[in-house]
């Protein structure tokens, strides 16, 4: 297939596309709001039937839910407890999809310990869930993605997890789920999109919905955010996949129903690899959730909490509580404790719950992750709740409910079709030791470089032969190498430094200094590519320091609200309005001050 990159002359192109076709008269098919995995999904899904397409975010894409998650693609072992067999199985099939055919080079696989405290029930108990957990992945028809689970005894956990505390566990079931990089897969989600033909904006808010005197919904209006401009888009039906945001995209059409979310924060913290020792995961029951120690490249994510959240919903951060909470669970069953010396980066994200009708002081752990399709409005399709897992059902649900009888000649085709960089992976991997030594990479770097970009490693490499010094590491971030900061950008969508040190990359958590260290020599590289002058250079050198700054500060307080409060004292890069960025995520025309058209998210 042709691969389009995303550009920032394609973002303008894709607006000026659907300014033009409203001005003929034309509608669209399908208007996605919301740009996180979800909404990227429905975008995939509905231009991939045929139908005109195009999807709106009103920040980067993947910036708020589909960014903060645990990175894991799993089937929800907790969620057998619930006797959710349905959610697991469909989530499960979903996984090995992903494996085996949709993005293998993004979606890994990863094995857990599940550890034992008590010798004889709690094997027994754990080993049958486990065991349904692997049949349940095994009747989906398609070819086992993972190996089934194993019992170890404890000298047996003791060789894969040398710091489990001696006396935490009797021994443990080993078994299997995956990991991803979800702000890349969102990515990978719209930039497949594209090239099958939708037109994509992000950092473009939705301002109002469009409707008829009989209160249909016939489109919406939206601000570039970039210069101000605004536009109208007409659209046989519009998909609201805001996540969090759905009840303000809601209100915009001005209609009595609709769906309920409840925002559920969760925080992981980030440690080196080096800190503790060993070559698996970890699932640890808690009492209010489950805990998670997922190794990952060079460092172990911990997490997570699961709390209900009421600030602004833009920028959920983690407070010195949420720390201590993962951190002191987290040494139950360490030999070695982790400090907070030893933390390298946070991260905080909103969880989109289907808010549930019980009685009030119920946890929002006990809320279904499945998800629902609603319509509050004729031509207004609305989705919510689901997982990362099972984004693509969420897709395929949504459009068959937005397009209705036309479902039937029209199916969803996503379960076969690759996103961009599977296509040729197995080329690329054969070819690794070549290339390797072509350009001086490590093994290390180039399973890095397959991870993320699979079979779109040659676009990486056509920058590098262009220009040789792109193969060098950076400095002041030897992860990555000068051609990814620059493919960023001019393959990738990153309109913005923020753009590239929080989806792009990692650095805003991987590193102790969030990345601030190589800011310097990430502008010398984008710059040239965005057209900065030294003026630009300098406001979005400062906005990110801001906000490394802000996160650093917001981490030492206690609750939520005060954390909040340093947070917001960082200003949101705004380039329309010159040198007054706009505080908190507030845009000019919202129709609320958290932003109408937030990222979608599961």
């Amino acid at each position: 297939m042709r691969t389009a990159p995303l550009t920032a002359h394609a973002r303008q192109d894709a607006l000026d596309a659907m300014r033009a076709s409203a001005e003929r008269g034309n509608e669209l098919d399908v208007l996605v709001i919301g740009g996180g995995v979800t909404g990227a999904g429905i975008a995939l899904d509905a231009v991939s039937r045929g139908l005109s397409t195009a999807i709106v975010e009103a920040q980067d894409w993947g910036s708020g839910t589909s960014s903060r998650s645990s990175k894991l693609v799993h089937g929800g072992l907790r969620y057998l407890q619930m006797l959710d067999f349905h959610l697991v199985r469909e989530a499960l099939t979903e996984r090995d999809l992903l494996i085996n055919r949709l993005a293998p080079h993004l979606v890994k696989p990863v094995s857990f310990l599940y550890p034992l405290e008590h010798r004889v029930w709690e094997r027994a108990y754990v080993g049958a869930g486990v065991a349904l957990y692997d049949t349940l992945a095994s009747v989906n028809g398609s070819k086992r993605a993972l190996p089934i689970h194993r019992h170890l005894t404890r000298k047996g956990m003791e060789r894969l997890f040398p710091d489990l505390r001696h006396d935490a566990a009797i021994g443990a079931v080993k078994y299997w789920d995956a990991t991803v990089d979800d702000a890349r897969l969102v990515e990978t989600l719209v930039r497949t999109a594209v090239s099958y033909g939708a037109q994509a904006a992000s950092r473009t808010q939705v301002l109002d919905l469009q409707t008829t005197k009989g209160g249909a919904v016939t489109g919406a209006e939206v601000m570039d955010l970039e210069s101000g401009e605004r536009i109208d888009v007409r659209a046989r039906s519009v998909i609201n996949a805001t996540g969090v945001w759905t009840e303000q995209t809601e209100s915009l059409a001005g209609a009595e129903g609709g769906l309920r979310v409840l925002a559920s924060k969760g925080v992981h913290i980030v440690v080196p690899r080096s800190r503790i020792s060993g070559d698996v995961g970890l699932i640890l029951q808690t009492e209010k959730s489950v805990l998670f120690i997922i190794p990952w490249s060079r460092y172990w994510v911990i997490g997570t909490t699961d709390t209900p959240w009421e600030q602004e919903l833009t920028h959920p951060v983690a407070t010195s509580a949420d720390i201590d909470y993962v951190i002191e669970h987290a040494n139950t069953v360490l030999s070695r404790p982790i400090t907070r010396e030893d933390i390298i980066g946070t991260w905080a994200g909103l969880r989109p719950l289907l808010q549930p009708q019980v009685k009030e002081g119920t946890s929002s752990a006990k809320v279904s992750r499945e998800h629902t399709v609603a319509a509050p409005a004729p031509g207004f399709t609305v989705i919510a709740g689901g997982k990362l897992t099972t984004y693509r059902v969420m897709a395929k649900d949504a459009v068959d409910f937005a397009i209705g009888s036309r479902a039937t000649t029209l199916p969803s085709i996503t379960h076969d079709l690759p996103l961009v960089g599977a296509e040729g992976l197995a080329v690329f991997q054969r070819q690794a030791r070549a290339i390797a030594q072509k350009f001086g990479w490590s093994r290390p770097r180039m399973d890095h470089l397959l991870h993320r970009y699979g079979s779109l490693l040659g676009e990486l490499i056509d920058l590098v032969e262009a220009d040789p010094a792109l193969a060098k590491p950076l400095a002041h971030a030897d992860a990555y190498i000068g051609a990814e900061i620059v493919y960023a950008v001019s393959h990738e969508g990153a309109l913005h430094l923020d753009d590239v040190l929080m989806h792009r990359t990692r650095l805003n958590y991987e590193q102790a200094d969030r990345g601030v260290g190589a800011l310097e020599e990430i502008v010398d590289l984008i710059a040239p590519v965005l057209g900065w002058d030294e003026s630009r250079r300098t406001r979005e050198i400062e906005a990110y320091r801001a906000r490394a700054q802000a996160e650093d500060d917001a981490a030492l307080e206690v609750d939520d609200a005060e954390a909040e409060k340093v947070r917001l004292r960082a200003a949101d890069i705004a380039p329309m309005l010159g040198d007054a960025p706009v505080a908190g995520g507030t845009k000019p025309g919202s129709p609320d001050d958290r932003g109408a058209s937030g990222p979608a998210g599961t």
